[in-house]
């Protein structure tokens, strides 16, 4: 966000839950002869400006998977590189993300997180805490199953709402849509009790060059679709 003004409002119809798997950054990276780093780093650079789209487009809430329970059998030095990026970035864009009335949230696991990421995040939870025009949810170090164990381990009552609070981010909607990009067609433990009614669409594209053309193809893929939830 620190290259350029979000924009104040939204320009578009019905507000959206929409989730994206952020799939291809270092596929992405060695087809331009890049380090594995420099492809993150471009990912995350791809994310603020695919923010600002999902602000015009009447997007509410976006949830983007950035670090996986299961990434972290990647090579540690890659591991090490990726926790520190993700901490600087935080802490860089916080204070513009606040300016813009940006919530910033996290969900997942955060045991395994260094002291600074995670001082990182709860400095930035709260700074944009009371901001309301679209929330950004980062997964760090989460999966849809770890997510589902946690729950059940809190749960009182035997409905679906009393197990929803014992989700990451039980305000959390379900999304309406979920992105993949990067060619692959699965949701790699993304989500899956948000995702039970969830519409699916599956970009070729690495998540670099996810532009706002692809986003706003995806999107109105997603509206031409008719969502019965299981009715007529």
């Amino acid at each position: 966000m620190s290259t350029s003004a979000l924009p104040e409002g939204s320009l578009a119809g019905s507000a959206l839950c929409v989730a994206i798997i952020t799939d291809g950054n270092r596929r992405w990276a060695r087809s331009r002869r890049l380090s594995v780093n420099e492809g993150h780093d471009a990912g995350a650079d791809n994310l603020k400006a695919r923010l600002r789209d999902a602000i015009e487009l009447g997007v509410e809430q976006l949830t983007v998977y950035s670090f996986s329970t299961e990434n972290w059998t990647r090579p540690a030095e890659e591991v090490r590189a990726l926790i520190a990026m993700l901490a600087r970035r935080i802490a860089l864009e916080a204070v513009e993300l606040s300016r813009h009335n940006v919530r910033l949230r996290f969900i997942g696991r955060r045991g395994r997180a260094t002291q600074e990421l995670l001082e990182t995040m709860e400095r930035a939870e709260a700074l944009t805490a009371a901001n309301d025009l679209i929330t950004l949810y980062i997964a760090f170090d989460y999966g849809g199953r770890a997510e589902i164990l946690d729950a059940a381990r809190r749960l009182h009552g035997d409905s679906e709402e009393d197990f929803r609070v014992g989700l990451y981010a039980p305000e959390m909607r379900d999304p309406d849509l979920i992105i993949r990009t990067g060619g692959e067609r699965r949701l790699s433990n993304f989500l899956l009790w948000q995702a039970a009614y969830s519409e699916l669409v599956f970009s070729d594209e690495l998540w670099p060059d996810f532009s706002r053309r692809h986003f706003e193809a995806a999107l109105e893929e997603f509206r031409e679709r008719g969502r019965r939830f299981g009715g007529r």
